[in-house]
């Protein structure tokens, strides 16, 4: 079940890097790094937080397999489209949008459950920092790369969303079964990135700025 997750994950986030880096117009090499890098980033960032070495990415080849593949969707889809409607195009953003929610979900809780099975299991901080960092990691790579403010610290409660995903599946654990848990977690963080996206929630900005004209004394 966490395997099949897993790869549900990795397509998702493969998909949302294709999308950025379509907006970039970069060509297929830029396509498949952005795309590869966005699905197994986050968990390369976690393997290495835990000293897992080589990162599980380098010893089960089947998450760059699987992101690759879904580049290569992606190049045959543009090459045979071309362009889309506005319409159409503006649903495949929202299709984006909901992949990247999923992958969110998917590997903020497995990155939690990998620490927790690494024996990290009585530090709380340690198992949702790790969640967080796993979820957003291959995002914030992917926005770096495409020279982009990174999304978790501008739009849609994002890293947030990942943290409370983490929290709920701790929480659980003891709780309910553990597949049980897994679910809730996703479904939280899935929940709240589309309540989000929807109602366009963003956390408050606080901006300390010079008075444009000093008063006179």
């Amino acid at each position: 079940m966490i395997f099949i997750l897993e790869l549900i994950g990795t397509i998702a986030f493969a998909f949302s890097g294709c999308m950025v880096a379509n907006s970039k117009r970069m060509d297929i090499f830029g396509v498949w790094v952005l795309g590869t890098v966005t699905a197994v980033g986050g968990g390369a960032v976690r393997d290495v937080l835990l000293g897992q070495f080589p990162p599980n990415m380098f010893r089960d080849g089947v998450y760059v397999a699987a992101a690759t593949a879904t580049v290569v969707f992606w190049l045959w889809m543009a090459a045979k489209k071309g362009a889309l409607p506005r319409r159409h195009f503006h649903q495949l953003t929202q299709v984006m949008d909901i992949s990247d929610s999923i992958g969110l979900g998917v590997f903020a809780v497995v990155g939690s459950q990998t620490a927790i099975r690494c024996g990290y299991g009585g530090n709380w901080f340690l198992v949702i920092f790790v969640g967080v960092l796993t979820g957003v990691g291959g995002g914030l790579m992917r926005d770096v790369m495409a020279n982009m403010m990174p999304m978790i610290f501008r739009k849609r409660i994002y890293a947030s969303a990942a943290m409370a995903g983490s929290i709920v599946y701790v929480v659980l654990l003891s709780l309910v079964p553990e597949i049980d848990a897994i679910l809730a977690g996703i479904a939280t963080v899935f929940a709240i990135r589309t309540m989000a996206s929807l109602r366009h929630w963003d956390l408050p900005v606080y901006v300390l700025e010079p008075e444009d004209q000093e008063q006179d004394s």
